[in-house]
């Protein structure tokens, strides 16, 4: 179901104009996350038809339309709100945390999406502590699946540095490389708001002079 829609944005679709579709529910728990009220929600704030009609009255405004969440990848009606902005000429974005490859594969295969940013979460021995759910193996089945493609992506982590140290940053920087990605290596600075194990920003001085031209470190997540 869809828990609302931003209906623009600069930042969510690199050098285009697009609004968010956000839709509600997630199979992760991880420890930063703010989007509670979004993930619990039991009915949906925009009905499909009002989407169908915010989309089409956007025709010719905006490039392209995002799709996250919670966790776009699980929602039942992704494959149709999807194939929705496509046929109306829309460029299509998700923004996932790796757990379902198998759409992915899917997306792919129809031809159905144009760029998507894959959450990196953690090495594979703090996946578990971080998300509550290890979906390690299905980053992996995602980012090759991503890697033979021919479409635009990008590979993004949320960086709490008492929970991920520049040592782990820099192992999975190198995972990345040795599975041949070869593009930036974003890190999503955490932001400080209400989230499900009330972290607060982190006392630990970080020297970023450790980190190479792989990455590129956002201050808004």
């Amino acid at each position: 179901m869809i828990y609302d829609i931003s209906a623009f944005t600069t930042l969510d679709y690199p050098n285009k104009l697009a609004c968010i579709i956000w839709l509600a529910g997630c199979n992760l728990r991880c420890k930063y996350c703010y989007n509670n009220k979004m993930i619990f929600a039991k009915k949906a704030n925009v009905s499909d038809e009002d989407f169908y009609e915010f989309l089409k009255n956007r025709v010719g405004l905006l490039d392209g339309v995002v799709f996250s969440g919670g966790e776009c990848s699980i929602n039942k009606n992704l494959i149709k709100y999807v194939k929705i902005a496509k046929d109306l000429g829309f460029l299509v974005k998700i923004d996932t945390n790796a757990s379902n490859p198998e759409l992915i594969r899917y997306l792919l295969s129809e031809k159905l999406i144009d760029y998507v940013a894959l959450d990196f979460k953690a090495t594979k021995e703090k996946y578990y502590k971080i998300c509550a759910y290890d979906y390690y193996k299905e980053f992996k089945q995602c980012l090759k699946l991503l890697l033979n493609s021919n479409i635009d992506y990008e590979v993004r982590t949320t960086w709490h540095y008492d929970l991920l140290s520049v040592d782990d940053i820099l192992y999975m920087n190198k995972i990345l490389r040795k599975l041949g990605y070869k593009k930036k290596y974003y890190l999503q600075k955490f932001f400080p708001v209400d989230n499900f194990s009330n972290l607060k920003e982190s006392n630990k001085e970080i020297d970023l002079s450790l980190l190479n031209d792989d990455f590129e470190l956002r201050f808004f997540n």
